[in-house]
């Protein structure tokens, strides 16, 4: 009688397989409800024109975003971005070439805004700036690594040889643990 336990077990009402159907049933609903509103929100070309839009993109694959500095025209979703691509829309449907498009915007940013900048005597160290941090970078360390020495062995006084040998014949006397 001492091993009896009081508490009896209620049994469940649902078995755990109805619980889990439930859940999964639930989040297949969620996902279908709210999948639909994220995808009705997906951008649609801005031009009609799909040749328009091509060329559009070509361009702005050239030019960096100024607010992102690590993303072309064309990736960025920066407002910035979206007006720069919008002006190099308008300047197409107005007859203007990439080139003529490029050229304004280098005139108007400077050779900064073009993703890959041309090598000249403004830019060299955009160019050169990457291999010249390396090479201070390998001289640092060559002479941080060639100024180390080994660590010479220093000789002891008498004094500090006894006070050693006696250190360690005390040590000596003593039972291991």
């Amino acid at each position: 009688m001492g091993n009896v336990s009081p508490v009896q077990r209620i049994p469940l009402r649902h078995p755990p397989s109805d619980i889990r159907h439930f859940g999964a049933t639930l989040a297949l609903l969620l996902v279908l409800a709210f999948g639909k509103t994220a995808s009705a929100a997906e951008a649609k070309p801005v031009a009609e024109d799909p040749a328009l839009e091509e060329r559009v993109t070509a361009v702005a694959t050239e030019l960096r975003c100024l607010v992102c500095q690590n993303q072309t025209l064309a990736d960025s979703h920066a407002p910035l971005a979206i007006d720069l691509r919008n002006q190099i829309r308008e300047r197409m449907r107005a007859g203007a070439t990439e080139r003529d498009i490029v050229d304004f915007m280098v005139a108007r940013y400077g050779d900064f805004v073009l993703y890959r900048p041309p090598l000249k005597a403004t830019t060299v160290l955009l160019w050169a700036g990457p291999l010249l941090l390396m090479a201070i970078g390998l001289g640092a360390l060559y002479y941080r690594l060639s100024r180390r020495r080994e660590p010479q062995p220093q000789d002891l006084s008498d004094a500090e040889r006894e006070r050693a040998a006696t250190l360690l014949d005390v040590g000596s006397d003593r039972k291991p643990r």
